[in-house]
This record gives C-alpha cells, sequence and structure tokens, in this order.
C-alpha cells in the first residue's frame, strides 16, 4: 500500500493516523517533493476508475492560472490534464491510497480510508 500525501494537508494526517491506529504497513510518498511522472498518473487513475479532471484540485492558483475550468473533459484532452498534473502536483487530489489488489481510493474520509484497508485483504 502506497499514500500519496501532503504533510501540510489535514486530510492526509487523518488518513496517516488511521492507518497507523490498524496497523496497517505502507510507503508514503510525498508527492510534491517526489513527482508522479505522466504513465504513474495514468496508472493510478486506472486503479482508481477516474478521469484526470475527477482528481484536479481545480480551486488551486495554480488551476485558476491555467484556466482549468475552461478546459474540455473527454479523451481528446485526457493526455493534457494527465501532463498538467504532473508539471503541476499541488493539483492532485489527496491523500490517494493505491492498495494491493491493484485498486486505489482518494482517502479524503475514514470511510475512504477503510475502504482501502479493507481491499489489502489478510
Amino acid at each position: 500500500m502506497e499514500i500519496w500525501i501532503n504533510p501540510a494537508c489535514s486530510k492526509c494526517r487523518s488518513a496517516l493516523t488511521l492507518l497507523d491506529a490498524e496497523g496497517a504497513e505502507y510507503t508514503v510518498r510525498r508527492y510534491l517533493e517526489d513527482v508522479p511522472s505522466e504513465d504513474e498518473i495514468r496508472e493510478v487513475l486506472d486503479r482508481l476508475g477516474l478521469e484526470p479532471w475527477d482528481i484536479t484540485r481545480t480551486q488551486e492558483a495554480e488551476a485558476k492560472e491555467l484556466g482549468l475550468k475552461e478546459w474540455a473533459r473527454d479523451a481528446g484532452s485526457r493526455d493534457r490534464w494527465v501532463k498538467a498534473l504532473a508539471e503541476h502536483p499541488k493539483l492532485i487530489q489527496r491523500p490517494i491510497i493505491t492498495a494491493q489488489d491493484g485498486t486505489a481510493v482518494v482517502g479524503r474520509s475514514e470511510e475512504a480510508v477503510r475502504d482501502a484497508l479493507a481491499r489489502e485483504g489478510d
């Protein structure tokens, strides 16, 4: 299990606290420092079953500067969104937890984090 976090994010800290309380084994990735490549972002999107615009923080200043709200949200625009996330990792929703069963969740709630834990199996 890997969790992509921003240490300044309260939702990330809450997720880590819950993982620790449950005795989960995980690897922390500080994705603002260890920036995911476009391929890694595509892989996580596949695991999440989401599109890049679904995990984009459109309220961030960088998103407004890029005009993301105006970008098309279709298959033809997918690569443009993935590139933006790789170039501006602050725009990636957090935390993202990848489970050993090949899936992933955006762990913004206790329920979502518990869902990821359940996917780890015994």
